[in-house]
């Protein structure tokens, strides 16, 4: 059985000897070979040589050929910031001074935007690895590409504006099926539809604006002949079901998820889950042993191999030492002999001393945002992005900080903190919003309460 074959399997719902491995390594790919984040999302030579040297490395059953959401955004009209230590972000929103909903004449074709370097990419990797590692493509779930398109106003729309919302998601959507289709051309095993947002709306939101659209788009994607898998990021665990009854092959969840719970329920709708390797605490700061450990244990906590697929939470921080991502690897591909290995190992932990605000004496009113980082987390971009606009309003009335999770200060702050979901906001130490983006309305009222 290949390395492909293997993945297939599982998606398949069988029993497989271990479990498959899928590092999602977007930008990291490039830290491998000496380029960065911008260059391997420009430059084809320079992204398919990053993504063998993935392929060499780290040995994975599936892997992603570009994992960045904001290629149709782009195509769409959103201007882009580029970092060199990740992907883009989205800087400017076209819908968000009209309620209009874009023509079909604007969905990306294989001649716009960066789609050529891309799908040639796409076309390249089949061919040096196609027949034993399984190629995902990604592309940004309708929600996400909405909020990229209309901005944070699109919280407020889903109260204010229902049948707006739901046209701008069926545009989404077609964007999406369009986006499948043409990277089904180029080869691609997997469409992983990837929707961050998704865990920042309710259950009963979900149903109401994207049940639908989700349906929709994996019953195309299973109509191409292909596999798909449903992409979130951030605590979804109050969605999980309902995602599950939109019909994916699987699901991929981050470290916010109690991934052996979440797969009771993924189990019960025959549907696949993969995660969750933390991507600071463990990959980015952790150390080798700290990677292996976390794998084994995982995976001991499984019945049996299925329906089931050993990956990071979500796309890897371009910084993560190599080691790291290889002692993952190692671990999903030899487990028992991994498990010897590191049976006595006791973690690394991240003691370090850090100093909290006193909440009781602020001279001001003090709204901290905690994310994984604001500039690669669509998410975190958009808590971000609500903290920012209640700062604007209020002014030198409150003040305001973002701790990054990337940063070990802040895993500590984190942990001091008690905070367990990103993003958060918490006001005056307390918190107030946790895997939820607040309405402008909302945030406001909750600043005013402690003015």
């Amino acid at each position: 059985m290949t390395p492909k074959e293997l993945l297939f399997a599982t998606l398949r719902h069988e029993a497989t000897p271990r479990a498959p491995w899928v590092p999602f390594s977007g930008v990291h790919s490039g830290f491998l070979t000496g380029a960065d984040a911008t260059k391997v999302l420009t430059d084809e030579d320079a992204l398919v040589e990053a993504l063998l040297a993935v392929n060499r490395l780290y040995k994975p059953d599936g892997q992603p050929v570009v994992f960045d959401l904001q290629l149709e955004a782009e195509i769409l009209g959103c201007d882009l910031v580029w970092a060199k230590d990740g992907p883009p972000s989205v800087a400017s929103h076209p819908l968000a001074d009209t309620m209009t909903v874009p023509c079909r004449c604007t969905l990306p074709t294989a001649e716009k935007g960066r789609l050529p370097m891309v799908l040639n990419a796409m076309r390249r990797m089949k061919k040096e690895v196609g027949d034993t590692t399984a190629l995902y493509g990604l592309i940004c779930g309708p929600f996400t590409l909405a909020s990229h398109l209309r901005g944070n106003d699109l919280f407020m729309d889903m109260y204010d504006d229902e049948e707006y919302v739901q046209q701008l998601l069926a545009f989404c959507t077609d964007c999406g099926k369009r986006m499948s289709d043409l990277f089904i051309e180029a080869g691609m095993d997997v469409i992983a539809v990837v929707d961050p947002l998704v865990s920042q709306i309710s259950s009963t939101h979900f149903e109401d604006f994207l049940s639908g659209p989700y349906t929709e788009l994996f019953d195309h994607i299973r109509s191409k002949g292909v596999f798909s898998s449903f992409f979130v990021c951030g605590d979804a665990t109050r969605n999980i079901e309902v995602m599950c009854q939109t019909g994916p092959d699987s699901i991929s969840v981050d470290e916010n998820v109690d991934i052996i719970a979440a797969k009771a329920i993924t189990d019960k709708y025959n549907v696949v889950i993969g995660g969750n390797i933390p991507l600071t605490s463990v990959m980015l700061h952790g150390t080798q042993q700290d990677n292996m450990k976390y794998v084994v244990d995982l995976l001991a906590q499984l019945p049996e191999y299925r329906n089931f697929i050993v990956a990071p939470g979500c796309d890897m921080p371009y910084a993560v030492p190599v080691e790291n991502a290889i002692g993952a690897a190692q671990a999903a591909l030899e487990t028992e002999s991994v498990r010897k290995m590191v049976e006595n190992y006791v973690s690394a932990s991240f003691d370090i001393d850090v100093e909290l605000p006193d909440y009781e004496h602020l001279p001001r009113p003090l709204m901290e945002v905690f994310t994984l980082d604001s500039a690669t987390c669509a998410a975190c971009t958009y808590m971000l992005g609500a903290a920012v606009v209640a700062k604007e309003h209020f002014g030198d009335a409150i003040d305001m900080v973002e701790y990054k999770f990337t940063e070990k200060e802040n895993i500590a702050r984190c942990k001091k903190m008690g905070v367990k979901n990103l993003p958060s906001i918490y006001i005056n130490g307390k918190l107030k919003f946790a895997s939820i983006i607040p309405s402008k309305e909302e945030l406001e009222k909750a600043i005013q309460e402690v003015l």
